[in-house]
């Protein structure tokens, strides 16, 4: 069963299981979708029904209020003077009471006179005022009614409103107008029934059965009557929505969810009769034809597992075989190397990570600055050279460093209009690379052989860089110039010479340039050694370059032989050596007992080995001094961020101008430190304190996304919405009842 260990068999096996599964599940789910439209589909056909049912009813009911106030219209006993005489008064409330006998629907009926202080009812006749108090309603003003009753033209109901009454009880009820005599352009009454909304609304109320949802009933011009509201409440816009939907079913999305829509309109009166179902509850209706599924897939799923370990077993063993061939085969690249099949995946990862790492925007910077500090090409792959478009088949190499203070706000990257070059009178190739320290670049010249005609062609390099680096945009650049060598290995002894000489022509002034194979000619007086081995000695030790120190030494000794100086000369030359070395330690307590005894100073193989040892500590010390602040640095670079992420100018150039490192180098540092690029990073403080001021603050949106630097609202929301899931909105309302993602 050892097979069984195999990724490769498993994944055979797991093939073979979803070619079973997968047309199973296709057909189960068409199965599943043809049964849940089909019951979807019976439904709205039963809600149909039923609306045109209630919307017979409802008409014919109207019908019947009309009826009866065209026969109150002409009733002799309803006149305006028999109501309003002491004799015949009681015989028209008397008629009043048996005509509102005649229909179940009316709760109370009246009858009012245009421009009269009294109205009639069954109960007999009443002062508007007495009228006002008996019958309170939330949202009919008593000024309001008397101007409607006054001014009713045509047949009117209004929406269901809450009634408060002489004995303290409260009713919703509905207001239907009907002006009288019917058909008159001048109607001089106006019979008021007074409807209870359960007699309307429990038409429509048994039509949603066992099923979440809405039933509403609007008028003419889209006021809701009345409606019936099950486990969801819809928004104003919504309910509009679903008045202007034309008569028959549709699907549209509301409150966020799909919804099952079915719209009546009845041709008497304009009124439109709609239910609103959410469409996920058909789904879950057809239970038992979900659990015959899960039980038949199960069983599948059980016999498949079985097959397919078979059927992975008996093709496992030739691919297997065949893995070992292409893994042994030289055709195969990289898979000679691999011992096994493992072995090969282990290549492909491993050149997939290589490929990965040349999409780093920052990748052949970093290279070439990794070149610049450690120098040789030799061990690269060439394959990578390739991707990186670098090539190093010139004969002769040297490196330039440049530096500015300011630049040209219209100039655009200095250090992307540099990074590769060309100058035909050197016959020189140009890589630029951008150091960490700001507004600073070095430059790898790769040059042919001696020319006679070319006698100085770093000279002529160093002529034309400067006004490349002005058209660039860098304002009196100050140029330092290392020595060529042979080959790009001493690239870093190059690097370190250009470092000495750029530091020597910063002491003269900014726009000047000098070459680390003149400064020798600049011996001080009081020094007994030439100023260049010296100054690159010191360079070399504040970079923690180990070799290039040593390769220093070496040539200072060589030079202190060469002088054939007396004993007390060659101690003080060694002298000069180990103070510039001490001078460029960046802490003398650490090296104070490891300093060379004075017998060695009398030979200079003793003084050498002495140096050496010397120069090793505080490379030692340089390395760690400088991990030690770049550490901090970030450090401090991460707290003003968490201090300044609120303020919208924050970028990451300028957090890298504010602690004096490049943009480059700070943002390749600060994603090793906190595993996140920049923007993500600062992103990620501004949504957690969005949310913060969501749960805490009951403050307006878009004041809490100002002040946490963010001004376009529109696209934070959009960002907002598609890391969490919901909008901020949706998440400030997401505890409470009806919150979370549905939530509008």
């Amino acid at each position: 069963m050892s097979y069984l260990k195999s990724r490769l068999f498993l994944n055979y096996a797991l093939s073979y299981l979803l070619i079973l599964l997968v047309p199973l599940l296709l057909f189960a789910g068409a199965i599943s979708q043809s049964a849940t439209g089909n019951l979807q589909r019976e439904v709205e056909r039963a809600h149909y029904n039923q609306l045109v049912q209630a919307r017979h009813t409802v008409d014919s009911r109207m019908r019947e209020l009309s009826m009866i106030a065209t026969r109150i219209a002409y009733d002799t006993r309803l006149t305006n003077y028999r109501t309003h005489d002491p004799y015949y008064g009681s015989e028209a409330i008397q008629a009043l009471d048996q005509y509102m006998a005649t229909s179940a629907m009316i709760g109370e009926l009246f009858l009012y006179f245009h421009g009269d202080d009294r109205i009639f009812s069954s109960k007999g006749m009443s002062g508007m005022d007495v009228f006002h108090e008996r019958y309170a309603f939330h949202n009919w003003p008593s000024r309001t009614v008397e101007t409607d009753l006054d001014e009713a033209k045509f047949p009117a109901m209004r929406p269901a409103d809450l009634v408060q009454r002489t004995a303290g009880l409260q009713q919703s009820m509905l207001a239907y107008m009907v002006p009288i005599t019917p058909g008159s352009p001048n109607p001089h009454a106006t019979v008021l029934y007074l409807i209870e909304e359960s007699q309307l609304g429990g038409l429509i109320a048994s039509i949603l059965g066992s099923y979440q949802g809405s039933t509403f009933v609007f008028d003419d011009k889209g006021q809701v009557l009345t409606a019936t509201r099950r486990g969801e409440s819809l928004g104003p816009d919504d309910i509009r929505r679903l008045f202007r939907q034309p008569e028959g079913t549709h699907s549209l999305e509301l409150n966020g969810t799909k919804h099952s829509v079915v719209s009546v309109k009845s041709e008497q009166n304009g009124w439109t009769y709609v239910t609103a179902v959410p469409s996920s509850q058909f789904f879950s209706s057809v239970v038992e034809l979900r659990n015959i599924l899960v039980l038949l897939l199960g069983a599948v799923a059980a016999g498949g597992a079985g097959l397919a370990l078979i059927m992975a077993r008996r093709h496992y063993g030739p691919i297997s075989d065949l893995a070992a061939y292409a893994s042994s085969s030289a055709r195969q690249p990289g898979a000679a190397k691999a011992a096994d099949e493992l072995g090969r995946i282990r290549s492909v990862l491993q050149y997939s990570t290589r490929m990965a790492d040349l999409q780093e925007p920052y990748a052949r910077n970093h290279f070439l600055l990794m070149l610049l500090k450690h120098g040789g090409s030799g061990s690269v792959a060439p394959e990578l050279l390739q991707a990186l478009q670098l090539g190093f088949d010139r004969e002769r190499y040297a490196v330039l460093v440049a530096g500015w203070e300011e630049e040209q706000p219209e100039a655009g990257s200095v250090y992307g209009r540099l990074r590769s070059l060309s100058i035909p009178e050197a016959d020189a190739a140009v890589y630029g690379v951008e150091l960490p320290e700001p507004r600073r670049m070095a430059f790898i010249v790769g040059m042919k052989g001696p020319d006679g005609e070319r006698s100085d062609p770093l000279g002529i390099v160093l002529g034309k860089l400067r006004p490349l680096l002005e058209d660039a945009g860098a304002i009196r650049p100050t140029i330092g110039a290392g020595r060529l060598y042979e080959g790009p290995g001493p690239l870093s002894q190059s690097y370190i010479e250009a470092l000495s000489a750029f530091e020597s022509a910063q002491a003269a002034g900014a726009g000047t340039a000098q070459r680390f194979d003149l400064i020798p000619e600049l011996r001080e007086e009081a020094s007994w050694l030439p100023a260049g081995p010296l100054l690159k000695l010191a360079q070399a030790l504040k970079q923690g370059s180990y070799e290039v120190a040593a390769a220093t030494i070496a040539e200072c000794v060589a030079a202190i032989r060469a002088s054939v100086a007396s004993a007390p000369l060659l101690r003080a030359m060694g002298y000069e050596v180990q103070g510039t070395m001490l001078r460029s330690a960046p802490e003398l307590g650490p090296l104070a007992r490891q300093l060379p005894p004075p017998s060695a100073f009398r030979s200079p193989d003793a003084l050498e080995q002495a140096l050496l040892g010397l120069a090793a500590q505080i490379c030692s010390q340089a390395e760690s001094r400088s991990l030690t602040e770049e550490r901090s640095l970030m450090d401090r670079a991460v707290q003003h961020i968490h201090e300044r992420y609120a303020d919208h100018s924050l970028s990451l150039e300028s957090v890298a101008d504010e602690h004096g490192i490049s943009p480059s180098h700070f943002s390749r540092s600060f994603k090793e430190k906190t595993g996140l690029n920049f923007t993500a990073y600062v992103w990620q403080l501004r949504i957690d304190e969005v949310k913060r001021q969501l749960d805490a603050t009951a403050d307006p949106l878009k004041d809490i996304i100002q002040r946490v630097g963010y001004l376009d609202t529109p696209n934070f929301i959009r960002k907002f919405k598609k890391e969490t899931g919901m909008t901020p909105g949706q998440y400030r309302k997401r505890g409470e009842p009806g919150g979370g993602a549905g939530a509008e």
